[in-house]
C-alpha cells in the first residue's frame, strides 16, 4: 500500500502535467482527472493553481536535492559527480526530446507569464549552480568555479532545447561526450 496522501498524488500529477502540457495549459480539471478525485476533494487540498505550483516547485527542489546528495555519495570524486549531471541528459532523453528540460521549460514559462513564483522556480537552477560550483572548486578551480558552473548549466540547457527541437538521440549523446571531454580538460589543468 502506498504511503502517499491524496495531496501527494495531486502534486505528482500536477508536476507531470505542468511538464508535459505547461503550467498555463493545465487546468484544475486536468489534474483532478489525472488523480481521479472530485473537484471538491481537490479544493480541500488546494484552493488555487498557484498553491499547486508552489507545492510542485517545493517537490522538485526536494527531489533535486536528493539527487544531488545521491550523486555526491555515489561519485568517487568531483569530476565523476559532474559527469552524473551531464549524463542526466542521456538518462532522461526520451522526455527531453518530447518536452524539453523540466527545469528550463518551467522557468521559461513562468518568466513569460511574469508569474509571482518565477523566483521560486529559479531556485532549481540555483541549486544546480551552487552544487556544480562546489564540484568545480573541489577540482581546484575555485577561482572560476561559478563561471564553469554557469557554462555547464547553459550548455546543458542548450542541448535540452535543441534535443527537443530536433528529437535527435545522437546529438544528445555527442554533446554529453563533448561536455565530458571538456570536463576532463578542466580537471587536468
Amino acid at each position: 500500500m502506498s504511503d502517499k496522501t491524496t495531496r501527494d498524488h495531486i502534486v505528482e500529477a500536477a508536476d507531470h502535467l505542468f511538464y508535459r502540457q505547461g503550467y498555463a495549459h493545465t487546468s484544475f480539471s486536468d489534474i483532478a482527472g489525472d488523480v481521479q478525485i472530485s473537484r471538491g476533494n481537490f479544493y480541500y487540498h488546494f484552493k488555487t493553481k498557484d498553491e499547486i505550483l508552489d507545492a510542485v516547485i517545493e517537490a522538485r527542489l526536494a527531489y533535486t536535492q536528493q539527487m544531488l546528495d545521491r550523486w555526491h555519495t555515489e561519485g568517487k570524486d568531483s569530476a565523476d559527480r559532474i559527469r552524473s549531471f551531464t549524463h542526466m541528459l542521456v538518462a532522461n532523453r526520451a522526455d527531453i526530446k518530447r518536452y524539453g528540460c523540466p527545469v528550463g521549460t518551467l522557468c521559461t514559462e513562468l518568466a513569460k507569464l511574469n508569474h509571482g513564483s518565477r523566483d521560486d522556480a529559479n531556485k532549481l537552477f540555483t541549486l544546480f549552480r551552487t552544487w556544480l560550483r562546489r564540484q568545480f572548486a573541489a577540482l581546484g578551480r575555485a577561482h572560476d568555479a561559478d563561471a564553469l558552473a554557469m557554462h555547464l548549466l547553459a550548455r546543458s540547457q542548450g542541448v535540452a532545447t535543441l534535443a527537443n527541437a530536433f528529437h535527435d538521440d545522437k546529438f544528445i549523446r555527442q554533446e554529453v561526450k563533448l561536455m565530458c571531454d571538456w570536463l576532463d580538460s578542466i580537471a587536468a589543468t
